[in-house]
Parts: structure tokens; sequence; C-alpha cells
């Protein structure tokens, strides 16, 4: 921070206060092998033209390749106004609300975001989102202990073809509570509902499924919703809100629908940047929305009718015992729920239905064409949403190297989370992908094939 308001004597003052002789002593936990004195890396302090001219120096050695990668965050297109709106600065500069009397304007914007994620979900309820798909799942995971009265059980069934980062944070966040994640297996890409035959007998609080899974497949969500419910468990579902567009909401699986619903809201309105922020949503049915973490903003009118929007619901620590206190999100996350909010309103209902077939059809078109080529077929025989699995005759990095080195980002090596599946490589073509950009995928790959083929041959 550029100015610290403490003179020496406050310091001073301070520090005898708590009986420390200096600042020094207050980090002597440390140990003394793993502190820095001095930066000698770092070298002398530039000017400001100096540091411009790094960073653009730096910036236009950043290319931009031709992205198929997907496994949880998306290259979808982003419409110029979303940004325009959202870095405005009654939004960029506000912060996160915590006071029911916040702006209203701001809590607006989580109002409309709330009822578009209950309308996209099928559920009742929405909160004001989470810090992200991975850590909403984790939440959703304690929300159904807590909130199911049917049963005691700390174990929640867990799919394998669950995304494998969502799974670790959960196991991260979980362990410390005493939760346990049972794996179910899979079986063609998808959960094996044969499975569920030897496990009817144990007790679980929830049945987690991920639609579509880690591998773009489409899970048999209604069958795997009312085992669930048949046998006293909830019902977790984690859905990408994009494929939502042109699927069955988690609200209407099986008979009676899932319980709580969550994911990663990256592909709505939010770009790559290098990995973040992104944000998390939930929904829930409202039999159980009191124990949903985070915010839930309400409408109502004043003394004279007029329309107002309020905080309904915030059980943070502050206002209750910390031991149930839940979960609650920073600015950085409110801001990417504003940003969501402007693109789903620019886009619609009809607007995101079109954007999830486009990414449909343009993802069969790279799969119908790369398992044209030699050595690449396909793993799986379940039908996909955006991403499909390609069983490759080599390893896939180098495939995946090769394409880099011609400005191509082929997809995602399975081989460290899926060891099973080597050689594998998950695919994804969004609707920012063009049929020229396609054909320029299919071109690098079937080059690199046929001279690899001819320097073996």
């Amino acid at each position: 921070m550029p100015f610290i308001p403490h003179t020496a004597e406050d310091t001073a003052a301070m520090l005898a206060r708590i009986g420390v002789a200096d600042i020094e002593r207050l980090f002597d936990e440390i140990p003394s092998g793993l502190r820095v004195n001095e930066f000698d890396c770092i070298g002398k302090g530039l000017t400001e033209a100096e540091i411009s001219r790094l960073m653009h120096e730096r910036a236009s050695a950043d290319k931009q390749p031709l992205c198929f990668l997907g496994a949880g965050a998306y290259d979808h297109y982003v419409p110029a106004a979303v940004w325009d709106i959202a870095t405005r600065g009654e939004f960029y500069s506000a912060y996160t609300p915590y006071q029911a009397e916040a702006s209203q304007g701001t809590l607006q914007v989580i109002y409309e975001f709330q009822s578009m994620v209950t309308s996209l979900t099928g559920l009742d309820v929405a909160n004001a989102s989470l810090y992200d798909g991975a850590s909403a799942f984790a939440e959703a995971c304690l929300m159904a202990v807590r909130a199911n009265r049917k049963s005691e059980s700390r174990r929640i069934l867990v799919p394998r073809t669950m995304h494998p980062t969502y799974r670790a944070v959960a196991q991260t966040i979980l362990a410390g509570q005493s939760l346990e994640l049972v794996e179910l297996p899979m079986r063609d890409g998808r959960t094996a509902l044969s499975a569920l035959q030897a496990l009817a007998t144990e007790e679980f609080a929830a049945v987690a499924v991920q639609q579509p899974n880690f591998f773009g497949a489409l899970e048999p969500v209604d069958e795997l919703t009312d085992w669930a419910h048949g046998h006293g468990g909830m019902l977790i579902a984690v859905a990408n809100p994009i494929a939502l567009a042109v699927l069955k909401p988690p609200g209407k699986w099986g008979a009676d629908g899932a319980d709580i619903a969550c994911g990663e809201g990256q592909p709505l309105g939010i770009p790559l940047s290098a990995g973040g922020p992104y944000f998390g949503y939930m929904a829930s049915k409202e039999s159980i929305i009191r124990q949903m973490p985070g915010r839930i903003v309400g409408r109502t009118v004043d003394l004279d009718g007029n329309p107002g929007f309020t905080l309904t619901l915030q059980a943070r620590e502050q206002h209750i015992r910390r031991s149930r206190a839940t979960s609650n999100i920073c600015t950085n996350q409110g801001l990417m729920v504003t940003a969501a909010t402007i693109y789903m309103s620019l886009l619609g209902a009809d607007g995101l239905r079109q954007a999830a077939l486009a990414c449909h059809a343009n993802t069969r078109a790279l799969v119908e064409g790369l398992t044209e080529l030699p050595g690449i077929t396909r793993a799986f025989d379940a039908p996909y949403f955006h991403e499909a699995v390609l069983r490759l005759d080599r390893p896939a990095p180098e495939l995946l190297g090769a394409l880099a080195a011609q400005g191509i980002l082929g997809g995602y090596d399975l081989s460290a989370d899926y060891p099973e599946l080597e050689p594998a490589l998950l695919v994804c073509a969004t609707e920012a992908r063009s049929g020229g950009d396609i054909q320029r995928y299919l071109q690098a790959a079937a080059d690199l094939l046929f001279e690899s083929g001819r320097a073996t041959g």
C-alpha cells in the first residue's frame, strides 16, 4: 500500500501493549530457512515509461491461438456491451453489499441475476453467487448434509465423471468437517447405474451428478435423481449454465427434481482471463433455503408502495454463531455476477439457446472431422453437448505440442486425471469458433498425422 498511517510512536505503543519487543518478533514462528530478508532477484525500480514499454513488449509476445480447450473454462463470445456496461463506475467500483440498505441498483442487479438462475435451473431460489464452480460444489455438499433431515449420514456419492478439480477442491474443504466423498464408477463415459445396486443398503446424505459431465457426455439424470430420493438422499446437480438453455433443467429431473443446483458461471459473459476471477452459482428448493450459503436479495415495496430491493438472508459470522455461519462472496464475484446478468439480459432465452446449439454443432463438426483421420477415434458412444473425448494412437502431448506450434490449442490431455483412458484428448468447440477455425484445426491435424505416418513408414 502507498501509505501506512502509523508513526514510529504509534508502532512502539502497540508493541508495548501486546508485550512484544519489535515487529520481527511477530513473525518468529516462521522458520529462518523460509524467510527472505532481501529481494536480490528484483532489479531497480523502473520509470513509468520503462514499465509501460516492458508491459507492451510482454503483451505483444502473448499470441492469440485458436482455442479448442474446455474442461471447465470456455472460450465463448462475449458481446462488447457486457463489459462496457459492467465497467461503468457505478458497477465497477461498487462494493459487494452486506447491509440491507445497500445501493438499490446493486441489489436490483443481484435480484435479476437470482431470477435468471432460477429460470435456468427450474428451482425456487438462488443466491448472490459463490467463489467459483468448484467451491460452490463443496458448499452444496455441506448444504445437503445440513438440510437432509431424513439421514444422519455425512457421505456424498460422487461419480468419477465429475470434474476432477471439483472433486479435489471439495475433498479439501469437506475433509475438515468429516464429510466423505464416495466415488461412483463410470462406464462408456457416464455414471455406471449398475454400480448403484451394490450401494442400495448404504446410506448417503446426497448423490451428486454433473450435466454435462467432465467428458461432455449427458448423464442419466432422471434415474440418478429418483435413486437418490428413493434411498433417503438429496440430489446435487452441477450444471453448465449454457447447456441449460437446451437441456432439461435440474428442477425437472426425475419425479421430484434436484434439491440443489450449482456450477461455474464463467460461460455467462466472463472471459477466460488467465484463470479468473470466475464465480459460482447456486439454486435450491425453497424448503431448504435457510441452509443456503451466501446472500439472497428480495423484492418488496416501501411505505409508499414503490418497489424496492433488500437483503433478506445472509447468515454471516457477524450475524450468527460462527459454527453455524455459511460462506460469503467478495466484491470480485459481485462484479462477475453483474457481467453475467448483463450477458443474459442481452442474449435472452432465445440467444442463449442459439449459442448452445451453435456450440453443439461446432463440436460435432470438429469431432466428425477428426475421427475421419487415421489414428483418432471417439472414446465413448454416449451423446454429448460441446465436449467429447477422442482416443489417439500416440501420446496426447505429442499431438498437442505440434498443434500449439501452429497456434492451435488442440484440447485437454486426460492422462493425468484419467490414466486408464490414455492416450486420450478432450476437445471442445464453442460458438466462438468459425467453420474456418475448425477447418484449420482439421488440416493441421491431418498434416501432422500424415508427416508422422510417413516418418515411421
